[in-house]
Parts: C-alpha cells; sequence; structure tokens
C-alpha cells in the first residue's frame, strides 16, 4: 500500500488549485473553500506534520514562522481589530486534514467560548 498524500500536500505540489495568498521555503497560506468568517486563511507547514501533537523539537522553527507569517498576514488582510489563530488537534477538536494548519479567522466579531 503506497502513501496517500493529504488534501494540503496536494496543494503544494499544484495538483490541486487554491487561492494562495502567502508561500515561502517553508508554508503556504491559503484561502480556505468553506470559509467561517469573512476572512479565513490556512496557514500550512510545507512540511508534512500531522498534527501539533506528533510535532518534534526540530520543527520548532517552522512552528514559530507559521505564528509569525500568520500575524503578518493577518495584518495584510486588514485585520486591525482583531483575529483569531486556531490549531486543531484530533478528531475531536475539529481536526479534518491530518496535516498541522493554523486557521486565521477574521472581519467579524468572534465569541467565547468558540465551538
Amino acid at each position: 500500500m503506497g502513501y496517500l498524500m493529504t488534501l494540503f500536500e496536494k496543494i503544494i505540489a499544484r495538483q490541486i488549485p487554491a487561492q494562495i495568498v502567502y508561500e515561502d521555503d517553508l508554508i503556504l497560506a491559503l484561502r480556505d473553500i468553506k470559509p467561517e468568517a469573512p476572512t479565513h486563511i490556512l496557514v500550512v507547514p510545507k512540511k508534512p506534520i500531522p498534527r501539533i501533537a506528533e510535532a518534534s523539537a526540530e520543527d520548532h522553527k517552522v512552528l514559530g514562522h507559521i505564528l509569525l507569517k500568520a500575524a503578518e498576514i493577518a495584518k495584510k488582510e486588514g485585520l486591525s481589530k482583531g483575529y483569531r489563530l486556531i490549531i486543531n488537534n484530533g478528531p475531536d477538536a475539529g481536526e479534518s486534514v491530518p496535516h498541522l494548519h493554523c486557521h486565521i479567522l477574521g472581519g467579524r466579531k468572534m465569541s467565547w467560548p468558540p465551538g
């Protein structure tokens, strides 16, 4: 049985089209196809890390990069009134793709607690 690529790996490999808003050597950021807010962007590491609980100490650079770039992207998107960053870990948290990614949600008032 061969390795099955995740949806995000296929997007990174340009096998599936996406509306990419940012890319560098470590990450790719794209607009979510089912947005939960007026602005809903996913920041995805190019290295396939299944979820945050499976990240290792060697992943610290990319993990920090995801958060710093998410803040830059949010600023570029005009989310000056605020935004939410979300990383789901496991099916009970809402994880739908087993490839770590950070959601940037903004453009509307967020409630607490979420979901």
